[in-house]
């Protein structure tokens, strides 16, 4: 092989610079520019590259992240105010009023006893409730027994805010009817047995 063969075929072409030429340290050609690559790209790939400011914690952000936070904690918010509502409404509230005295009543059998338990609190509203003595009588409902026994009991309503009254009815049944009387007016009240 002669000379002329061996060359290139672009031998007189200056194909690249010389190993002496001065290299600009400015204006390098960068031939990889990402925000001209993300101009092009579709909008879900630029939302990946946006970038983000790191979140503060918080609480109420935590429990609203997404949909499904959002829809469970506007429940547990709806629920809660439903429930104080109904609260303030009294329907949560088991115990009933006599003369201005608030009666909470409940009843659990013991050894074919029943032990019925009254407390008794004064109204924050009403100035002069009532003191005195107190009727009960305590009987089962009508439609379990037609010949059902009756227990009289009388208690006596002090000038105390607080009072807690018990005492053993000799029958046990699992509802109770209970009649208080006093001097101008009468509670009849249904209460169940809480330990069945």
């Amino acid at each position: 092989m002669s000379d002329d063969e061996k060359q290139r075929p672009n031998a007189k072409y200056k194909l690249s610079k010389p190993d002496n030429a001065p290299v600009p340290q400015e204006g390098l050609p960068f031939y990889y520019n990402r925000e001209r690559r993300l101009a092009k790209a579709p909008k879900d790939v630029q939302d990946l590259y946006k970038e983000k400011k790191p979140r503060r914690f918080g609480l109420i952000q935590v429990l609203i992240a997404d949909r499904p936070r959002k829809i469970l904690f506007f429940s547990i918010i709806v629920i809660c105010v439903m429930i104080w509502v109904l609260g303030l409404l009294g329907y949560f509230d088991l115990s009933h009023t006599l003369d201005g005295n608030k009666l909470t009543i409940s009843a659990t059998p013991f050894e074919g006893t029943t032990i019925v338990v009254i407390n008794k609190t004064v109204k924050k509203k009403i100035k002069n409730p009532y003191t005195g003595a107190i009727d009960i009588a305590v009987s089962v409902p009508a439609q379990e027994e037609n010949n059902s026994p009756v227990f009289y009991h009388k208690i006596f309503f002090s000038l105390e805010k607080e009072e807690r009254y018990s005492f053993a009815v000799p029958f046990e049944s699992d509802e109770l009817l209970l009649v208080l009387q006093t001097e101008k007016n009468t509670l009849k009240i249904k209460v169940s047995n809480s330990n069945l």
